[in-house]
């Protein structure tokens, strides 16, 4: 009974904390406020203000978690309704994103090292800008650490998403192919939620970029650490 209790308190806190956040998103529209960052945020103050153990608040958290895979299944449906957009654009889409997961390895790679990181944390680092559960396998195999990995995908979203829009508008890239390129291979799912704010079109190619760059991120990352650490 105790343990039915805890998981409910704790889906209603993450629920709770979502939707609150998000209203407040929706009337002040910044991208620091952004739900995902904020809900987190304040889930995290939680259990460290009541000393709550991780595993303890996974008891609920858990539920939510598989709750991710139809969500990023259902993907799916934006698209297939934007598939005729994605195939008359599939070099572009996919040239673009092999270079931007490229630069996103190389640049995470190179700036680990300049700062002198442990060698574990540049293989840790290595995968940030691709999906969290395929970035963890990636950082796994090479002799990283996966919470670690983890970790920094978060931060390479929550950045991608604050800074991202500013950055784009600079660029004068408005495209949706150009949007959804950008923050798919920058900022992976959380990038594809927000792509999805400026449009279904932004969001599909979002959704195509972030897979690709699982794929490319997957052979890439191998590749670095054999020619710089074998």
């Amino acid at each position: 009974m105790e343990t039915l209790t805890l998981a409910v308190f704790f889906i209603a806190l993450t629920a709770g904390a979502y939707f609150g956040m998000n209203l407040l998103y929706i009337k002040f529209h910044y991208s620091i406020l952004m739900p995902a960052l904020t809900a987190t945020l304040l889930v995290i103050l939680f259990l460290l203000l009541t000393e709550t153990p991780y595993d303890t608040y996974m008891i609920g958290g858990q539920w939510i978690d598989r709750i991710l895979g139809p969500a990023v299944v259902a993907l799916a449906i934006p698209l297939y309704k934007q598939r005729k957009l994605l195939f008359d654009n599939l070099v572009p889409i996919f040239t673009g994103t092999l270079v931007g997961v490229s630069i996103g390895l190389f640049t995470g790679f190179a700036l680990a090292k300049l700062f002198g990181f442990s060698e574990v944390l540049v293989l840790s680092l290595l995968p940030k800008s691709i999906t969290s559960p395929v970035a963890m396998e990636i950082a796994e195999q090479i002799g990283g650490i996966p919470s670690l990995a983890a970790v920094f995908v978060m931060i390479a979203g929550f950045s991608g998403i604050i800074i991202g829009p500013a950055f784009l508008r600079v660029l004068r890239i408005e495209t949706p192919i150009g949007l959804g390129m950008g923050f798919g291979a920058s900022a992976h799912g959380i990038g594809t939620a927000k792509a999805l704010e400026y449009g279904p079109r932004e969001a599909s190619v979002s959704s195509v970029a972030m897979s690709l760059s699982a794929v490319f991120g997957s052979f890439l990352a191998p590749v670095l650490v054999w020619l710089f650490f074998l």
